[in-house]
This record gives C-alpha cells, structure tokens and sequence, in this order.
C-alpha cells in the first residue's frame, strides 16, 4: 500500500486530512478482525525488528529533536525524556517482543446456555480505531504500536512537536514493516501536524475513531477530557506522593524517596512532593538533603522542614513552598515537601492535591499501612517501594499505552486487555420471546 507521510504532507486542510487519515485507519482495522495470534505477533515483532535495523535513521531523528529542544530552552530532564538512542530503541523493541509474548487478550470466553437453549458467549474483541495525543516521549509510538497490533486494533497518533522527527521515522519503519507481511500500513498511522488545529479536529473523530487517549501534561488531560467528543481515557499527570511515617525505616525510606524523585524526575511515577511526619522529620530530612545535593534538587519546604533542613546545614538554600508548588507536576529536579503531624494529616493532603495516579508509604506498621491503602484514591498504592514501578512493563504486562487515573473501564497501567472490550455471541435455534 502506499504509505501516507502525514497529515501536514497530505492536504492543505487539516480537518479534512485528519478525518482521510482516521478513515483509512478504520478501514485498516478491519484487516485485522480475522487475523490469528500468531499473526498478530508476528506483525509485531517485524515491527520490533524494524525500529531496531533502522535504529540508526532514529537516532539521526532524535538527535535533531534533541537540538531544538536545547534552542527552545527545554530542560535537561525533559531532554532525557525526549531521548531515543540506540539503547531506548532495543529497550523499546523488547517491550514490543513482551507484548507479543502474551497471551492474546481477544476471544472467547464465558458461555452459558439459558433455560430456554440459547447459548450465550461472552467475547472480547478489539476496541476499533485508538487514538493517542502523548507529548515528548518517543517510546510511547513503538508501545502503542505493539498494544494495538497485538489486541487487532488501528492506532492513530499524534506526537508532540518535541519528538516530531524521532516519531516520524519511527512510524515510517513500522508501517514499512506491516506492509511488508501483507498488511495494511495504515494499521499504524501518523498525524505529523504538531499544530492545535490537528488535535482539536481529533478530537471530533467520533465515529471514526473508537477512543481517544491523551498522555502528557494536565493542560493537554484537560484539554482532551473536555473537548473531546470521543470517549477519552485520562491518563498520566502525575503529582504522586511520599509519606514518610512516624514508623518508618530511615535508610529505607531515603533509599525509595530518592529514586522516587531523582532517578527520572520528568516522567509522570516521579514523586513530586514530600511529607514526613513530624516524629522524625529531625532523623529523615536532613540526611534526604544530603543525598539528594548531587541531583541539584531544588527543595521547597514549609517551615517545619525548613527548620529541621537548616538545623543541619545552616547554609543551605531552601524556598518556602507555596500552595500551588503542592499541586505541580514539576518533571524537574524541584520537590515540594511539608511536616505532618498525623498519618490523618498524611492522607488529608494527598486526597486534596493527589492526580490519583501513584502515592506511597513508608512505615513499617502494618496498621498504618493497611489504612493508607483503604483510604487513598489512586491508581497505584505503594508501601515501602518507590512510585517508579508504575509501569506496564515493571507489572509484567510488556509495555503499556498510559496510566490511567480514571476509575471506568480500566485504571492504572494500560496494556493488551485495556485495548479491549466485550461482544456477546448468542446462538439459538428459533426461539422467540
């Protein structure tokens, strides 16, 4: 099939070319209805195969994302971000072969025959056409790809203008790979107008595209979640939470605390604030600004913690922490942190700044523990691990399509299942009601 390059190459309008290109995509689905699982994988390791054997021609993509993002003024976290070298690609590519690894989520399932002889089976099929507004993360295109293909759905996505090269090229090679097994190339589809034009007119695909995914920042959640009139699965922004409770084991708790926050600080499972209860603030905070000073974090403290900081280091340089430093998504070396005097207070303050995304405790009261886990509302609740396990492939599920920090039909790390929904089968012989 001949291969589309994009909707800003394809026509001037950007309505009518998003709609051609969510068009073919739909009619592309349709390929896929009968096709078995090991066709599915085997369409999705050639795409892995792919991406790796051109690894080359991405990274000479990155590279120039990369370069203008530094003229822009990104910063260095959101470069390791946007970043796409040869070891990301293996990386990804493996992720591709996990997924294929899986059982397939589509097929039959639960049957049973009513009295009256009807024999009713309950199915899971492919969602249709899945689209996908994400920011900067390149990766992001290679999982989405595999997810899809794997569940016999057709993805449409629409990057960033951060990584427009790196998923321009990435696409290509996929799509090269698809066709090349006999498949429609349109399986995978690109919008590489990065302009709110194209966003927006994805955004009114009802009825040509199944679900809209948004992965990126609060503004681009909210944007989706309320414009859209395409279902929409909420996904990504990340505030995620740290209580350090009275109980807890000190090494541990900076060991977890700063991988939490430094080891990626610009991916949505980074925390972003810190509590402590006030019991060991004086044991706890001093020793997290030292570890963490090789990071260059920046700390934003509330008095108290400001207070047990310079208590230990009277030259330190902290900023008093504002209410709106506690509901940032900061994706940078900065953190919020604040004394509580109760695991209540704990959870009070993260019920109120919490995107429901991942939060964690540390404390080795199991009583203490169990409450944190009944009480807060998230997609992900740790005890005594960090928040940078939310992951499709850290939970074993191969990659993933989001996080999802909504509560109807799927929360927490997206993979092959999420990518699906139920179709019943019902058989009978003549019979009426």
């Amino acid at each position: 099939m001949k291969q589309k390059k994009g909707v800003s190459q394809m026509n001037g309008n950007i309505e009518s070319a998003v709609r051609e290109l969510c068009s073919s995509a739909k009619t592309a689905s349709r390929s896929l209805c009968a096709a078995s699982s090991g066709e599915k994988n085997s369409l999705i390791a050639a795409a892995a195969d792919a991406i790796v054997s051109g690894a080359a021609d991405i990274e000479k993509a990155n590279a120039e994302d990369i370069a203008a993002a530094r003229e822009n003024g990104y910063p260095e976290p959101m470069i390791d971000r946007l970043r796409f070298d040869r070891k990301r690609i293996e990386s990804a590519a493996a992720g591709m072969r996990e997924v294929a690894a899986l059982p397939d989520p589509c097929g039959a399932g639960e049957r049973v025959t009513r009295p009256n002889g009807l024999v009713i089976t309950k199915v899971r099929v492919p969602l249709g056409v899945v689209a996908m507004i994400y920011e900067a993360r390149p990766n992001v295109t290679a999982d989405a790809a595999a997810i899809t293909l794997k569940t016999g759905n057709a993805v449409v996505l629409r990057g960033g203008k951060e990584a427009v090269r790196t998923n321009r090229e990435t696409v290509r090679l996929i799509r090269g790979a698809i066709a090349d097994k006999g498949y429609p190339a349109d399986l995978v589809c690109l919008i590489d107008d990065v302009t709110r034009e194209s966003s927006e007119a994805l955004m009114r695909m009802r009825g040509l595209v199944d679900v809209l995914i948004p992965r990126g920042g609060r503004g681009l959640i909210k944007s989706v979640v309320e414009n859209s009139s395409v279902p929409a699965i909420e996904t990504g922004a990340g505030n995620c939470h740290i209580y350090i409770d009275d109980s807890a084991d000190i090494e541990k708790s900076l060991n977890v605390a700063v991988n939490a926050k430094c080891s990626r600080p610009a991916v949505c499972n980074a925390a972003e604030t810190l509590l402590v209860h006030e019991k060991v603030k004086d044991a706890f905070l001093p020793r997290f600004f030292e570890r963490t000073r090789q990071y260059g974090l920046e700390l934003r403290c509330d008095a108290a913690s400001k207070a047990a900081i310079k208590a230990a280091h009277p030259n330190a340089e902290i900023k008093d922490v504002t209410e709106e430093d506690y509901e940032t998504e900061f994706d940078d070396y900065i953190m919020a942190v604040r004394v509580v005097p109760s695991l209540d207070e704990a959870i009070s303050h993260i019920s109120r700044y919490s995107t429901m995304h991942s939060e964690c405790i540390m404390t080795e009261s199991i009583a203490s523990a169990e409450r944190f886990r009944r009480e807060i509302d998230a997609a992900c609740v740790y005890v005594n691990a960090s928040t940078r396990f939310t992951d499709g492939g850290e939970f074993g599920l191969g990659a993933e399509i989001g996080i999802s920090t909504q509560k109807l039909h799927v929360r927490g790390p997206m993979a092959a299942e999420a990518m699906t929904t139920i179709k019943y089968y019902v058989d009978g012989d003549g019979q009426v009601r």
